[in-house]
């Protein structure tokens, strides 16, 4: 890429009082920050249906996540947390992992790996019958490693081992321990798909009571999965973003999704969090991708289902076309192919030169200083991150995933 973006232009401060260690009470009551028109504003969350229209379509997130955080302890009593990434074997397809019974395999980070010696063990108790859980360390992988589960009994799916065994994964700038109240918390109302290990968080903010006020004024809504990785939290460490190598995340594009996506084409996509987004603007440019490799009378390879991360920038094949007939480029080979879900990846980094397809408006929470995701942000409203997040820090906003939100129109 000719332009380079100097990572230390996103950095702002962010005391350490700012970041939300809990949740509002309710849903709904957090603050809610609102930049149209490059005015700012500010209302209660439970209020947002008033500045969303009718020509709006909200797409959100329904990845759920997983208690991804497990804790062994070795035969001197040290604590080995084994934090699970994504899965390896049965399938890396997560819906296919999840289902498995009596053993899987996962890449993992580990924490305390150098007293993790031998197998660990931990015991359980299902419906009265003794159970346990074994982990095994096969082989590491720069930072993260390999690692087999085995568990007992069998019949047990490793969702529902998990779901017993495992911690919710909170994000590491929230410094205290996982409680109950956080497995309902750090998780939208609206999950459905086993996957993130950590939360598509401006859905947190959605109550069943802002889900009906959308649907009485007629606000249009639709669902996508894009799992959400540990990478998320990743800090920019080099000089220049471009220098990040940015995390790949697992899409799950159904049919019936891309029929309303298309049937919608004229309405404005307002994308529920950095994560929707993300998905999105990959599954545009994959359609794009497809089309082209159509045009050259070729037949579609599996290779074009993976975004990597400068390919829009740098692919000069790439060019922008119509939303609605790059989206019709997929539905067309999944009809094809007789297919109700498409398995998708992305790695995409979309930083301050990156131009939106298809994602017009954003709900998001507040962001860390020198991330991705502030990158992301900027994408939308340019230079004026400093004011909105200045704006922010100055009237008692709460940040990050526990934190408030902000509308961008």
């Amino acid at each position: 890429m000719k332009d380079l973006t100097n990572i230390e232009a996103f950095n702002y401060p962010l005391p350490q009082e700012k970041i939300a260690l809990y949740p509002c009470e309710k849903r709904d009551e957090s603050k809610l920050l609102i930049y149209k028109d490059k005015h700012i504003q500010e209302d209660i969350f439970k209020h947002i249906s008033q500045y969303i229209n009718e020509n709006n379509l909200l797409v959100f997130n329904n990845s759920k996540v997983i208690q991804a955080r497990l804790q062994f302890k070795t035969a001197g009593g040290a604590t080995v947390e084994i934090f699970c990434l994504e899965p390896i074997s049965p399938s890396t397809i997560h819906s296919i992992a999840f289902e498995s019974q009596a053993e899987t395999e996962w890449m993992c980070y580990i924490g305390n790996n150098k007293r993790f010696k031998n197998i660990l063990s931990y015991r359980f108790k299902y419906q009265g019958e003794k159970g346990i859980l074994n982990v095994e360390r096969i082989s590491q992988t720069e930072d993260a490693f390999r690692v087999k589960f085995t568990w007992s009994p069998p019949h047990l799916t490793f969702a529902e081992i998990i779901e017993m065994v495992g911690q919710t994964p909170l994000p590491p700038y929230i410094k205290r321990i996982a409680e109950n109240t956080d497995k309902e918390r750090y998780q939208t109302i609206y999950a459905q798909e086993n996957g993130s290990v950590a939360a598509p968080t401006a859905g947190l903010h959605f109550s069943k009571e802002v889900l009906n006020n959308l649907k009485e004024k007629n606000i249009e809504t639709e669902q996508i999965t894009l799992h959400v990785g540990a990478g998320t939290f990743k800090p920019v460490n080099e000089e220049y973003a471009e220098n990040h190598l940015m995390h790949t995340e697992q899409i799950l594009l159904w049919k019936t999704t891309l029929e309303n996506l298309i049937k919608q084409s004229d309405k404005q996509i307002i994308a529920v969090g950095t994560t929707s987004t993300r998905a999105l603007e990959s599954i545009y440019w994959i359609g794009v991708k497809m089309h082209n490799w159509i045009k050259q009378q070729q037949y579609i390879d599996e290779s074009l289902f993976h975004l990597s991360q400068w390919e829009v920038y740098e692919n000069k094949n790439l060019k922008p076309i119509n939303q609605a007939i790059a989206l019709r480029t997929i539905l067309d080979y999944m009809n094809g192919q007789h297919l109700d879900v498409l398995h998708l990846s992305t790695s995409i980094m979309i930083t301050p030169y990156y131009h939106p397809q298809i994602v017009k408006g954003l709900i998001t929470n507040f962001h860390q200083p020198k991330s991705t995701l502030l990158l992301l942000i900027a994408a939308f409203v340019g230079e004026d991150w400093k004011n909105i997040y200045n704006y922010a820090l100055n009237h008692h906003f709460r940040f990050l995933s526990y934190g408030d939100a902000c509308l961008f129109i």
